[in-house]
């Protein structure tokens, strides 16, 4: 199946599913599969992102990842007053690019071809790629800040992880790449390499892995990871968000992307959805599972957090210390790009 195959089952989707919830307003594809040819392959280990426009009125839906006709789809929504103007949009890091990219395949009210067009027009404008900078920047520091409010360990993790890994979010929204979840590390590098400002990568790396894992350890995490994965969503009761990341469907991602970055040499990039499954998986142990299931893994995740320096939440405390020490740096490289986009 290629990519053009790939979205049209997106599209047949939304048209027999999507147009019957209550308040449907449209849809966009969204995601990286939008800067792939139509020709390419679709990616075994990818899925096709779907944002629903719901009216104001109307409840929100979060179908999250699926199976239809054999295209992994993940479904998300938003209400049609998120998007009410371009200025919404475009001063959004995830909204502009999402929507400015993105592939318009239902609008019967005949409004966000019209946005999507506004959006488009004015993305490059320094004023609005400053905003979204400034707002992936606030991001990190807010995710940092949070560590110390979150209940239960894997949950400061989880901030301390998405605070280290906005660092690349900064960079790829100066440079008007695509803002991707799994593979944000990957993108970054190859952009800062087209700028030339490869120097910053070891160093952004290091914020998640400053040890330096080895090829034969990430695969050893990742192998109890996949046995991790699996009892976790048989224990999925609670409303998760992310409860559909850990579904069968979700496993190609997980588990089988993680396996192809790795072989790809890529396997320190790997690290960050590793650690951010795993943790998830304590989340559902933790909350959903009797004591002995939560207990059976957490020396296993104990373990994954050592080989990243990590025993206590006084390490967290210290390595979001280090991603406030290193974000000056970033805004300046960010500046720099900045001044070459706008110059070119």
């Amino acid at each position: 199946m290629n990519i053009a195959e790939a979205r049209e089952a997106a599209r047949m989707w939304v048209l027999e599913h999507a147009s019957q919830i209550p308040g449907f307003h449209g849809a966009w594809i969204a995601g990286s599969t939008n800067h792939l040819p139509d020709d390419e392959e679709f990616p075994a280990t990818s899925d096709i992102d779907i944002m629903i426009v719901i009216d104001n009125d109307a409840p929100l839906i979060k179908p999250g990842k699926f199976l239809f006709r054999g295209v992994l789809l993940e479904v998300s929504s938003l209400s049609r007053g998120d998007i009410a103007t371009p200025e919404q949009v475009l001063g959004h890091y995830h909204l502009a690019g999402s929507l400015g990219s993105g592939i318009v395949i239902a609008d019967p009210h005949e409004d966000l071809t019209g946005l999507q067009a506004e959006v488009v027009r004015s993305f490059p404008e320094r004023r609005w790629v400053e905003q979204r900078v400034a707002q992936a920047h606030q991001t990190v520091l807010n995710r940092v800040d949070a560590v110390e409010g979150q209940p239960d360990f894997a949950e400061q993790v989880m901030s301390w992880l998405f605070a280290a890994g906005g660092v690349p979010h900064i960079l790829l929204v100066a440079g008007l790449r695509n803002p991707t979840v799994r593979k944000r590390y990957i993108a970054a590098r190859d952009m800062l390499q087209d700028f030339g400002c490869q120097s910053l990568y070891p160093d952004m790396l290091a914020l998640l892995d400053p040890v330096g894992m080895t090829p034969g350890r990430v695969s050893h995490h990742l192998d109890i990871l996949e046995g991790v994965f699996d009892e976790a969503a048989t224990f999925i009761k609670s409303p998760f968000f992310f409860a559909a990341d850990l579904s069968t469907a979700g496993r190609a991602v997980a588990i089988d992307g993680s396996r192809e970055l790795i072989a790809l040499g890529n396997h320190r990039e790997a690290i960050f959805w590793i650690v951010a499954t795993f943790a998830r998986c304590q989340i559902v142990f933790h909350t959903d599972a009797p004591d002995s299931a939560a207990d059976a893994w957490d020396d296993a995740f104990a373990g994954l957090l050592l080989d990243l320096g990590i025993r206590s939440p006084g390490d967290l405390h210290r390595r979001g210390d280090d991603i406030r020490a290193f974000l000056p740096r970033v805004m300046t490289v960010a500046g720099h790009i900045m001044d070459e986009m706008t110059a070119s």
